[in-house]
């Protein structure tokens, strides 16, 4: 059976990446604090999904208050609940009332860019937004980058402003979850040290596809992912090996299952 919202999901690409960063005229650790922050750089779940959050508080103002129940569609913000898998759960209880404001009233992606923001995102609708947001991560973070030019947020980046990029991209009450001070520490990480290997972030990002457990997806090829890696290859009677490059990544993606038969998570 069919599972909504699940797509190709393929990995960010050093062009997506280099293209991204070049319009919006800032370097890589800048988009790096952003992801890290927003999704822990990483933009699907392993049944391919993308990452999202549903905001109840933003279903309540898009319906007028029409479906008020305390959970799914309320004034107040909150009732989260577990991230990942759930956060669909909520979704697909929102969109049984209302499918184009729920979606609208979803962070979608790396970046996480509110439905609503559709058309600042480069979308005529919040229906094509959304299927941009299943297709790659590629196009996840194009849509981060238009809404960041549209909203002017571009130049606080360029100028390492975190706390006026905070207000602008997380909302007023950005202190509360030390927004501005975790974006400015992953940056200060960021601008110092290694930047995430987008060969061993894809091949990571495949073998949760393809249900192993290599760890964070994080572009560090260390002993969790080199484990995943090499039980993907035992059970595909590949040859073994230890460096992730082009051909690898090829034949985990190659090597996928159906998207009826997308593995569960443990």
């Amino acid at each position: 059976m069919a599972v909504a919202f699940q797509g190709t999901a393929s990995p960010l690409s050093g062009e997506g990446l280099a293209e991204v960063a070049t319009n919006l005229g800032i370097h890589a650790p800048e988009i790096w604090a952003v992801l890290r922050v927003e999704t822990q750089g990483c933009g699907y779940l392993p049944d391919r999904r993308p990452q999202i959050l549903y905001e109840r508080h933003i279903f309540h103002r898009l319906t007028q208050g029409r479906f008020d129940d305390g959970d799914i569609c309320d004034a107040t913000p909150g009732g989260y609940g577990a991230t990942g898998t759930h956060q669909y759960e909520r979704l697909d209880a929102a969109i049984d009332d209302d499918r184009t404001a729920a979606l609208q009233s979803t962070s979608w992606g790396l970046g996480q860019i509110m439905g609503e923001n559709f058309a600042a995102a480069g979308f005529n609708n919040v229906e094509a937004m959304v299927a941009a947001m299943v297709e790659s991560e590629d196009a996840q973070l194009t849509a981060m980058g238009k809404f960041l030019d549209s909203t002017k947020l571009s130049a606080a980046l360029q100028a390492h402003d975190w706390t006026t990029f905070a207000r602008g991209y997380n909302g007023p009450t950005f202190a509360i979850n030390r927004y501005d001070v975790r974006l400015n520490g992953e940056f200060q990480k960021l601008a110092v040290g290694v930047l995430p290997d987008l060969n061993v972030r894809a091949a990571q990002l495949y073998l949760t596809y393809h249900g192993f457990h290599p760890g964070p997806i994080d572009g560090v090829a260390g002993e969790r992912t080199l484990s995943a890696l090499a039980q993907f290859q035992v059970e595909k009677a590949l040859p073994q090996t230890t460096t992730i490059d082009e051909e690898v990544i090829a034949q985990l993606r190659d090597a996928l299952p159906s998207l009826n038969n997308v593995p569960t998570p443990a």
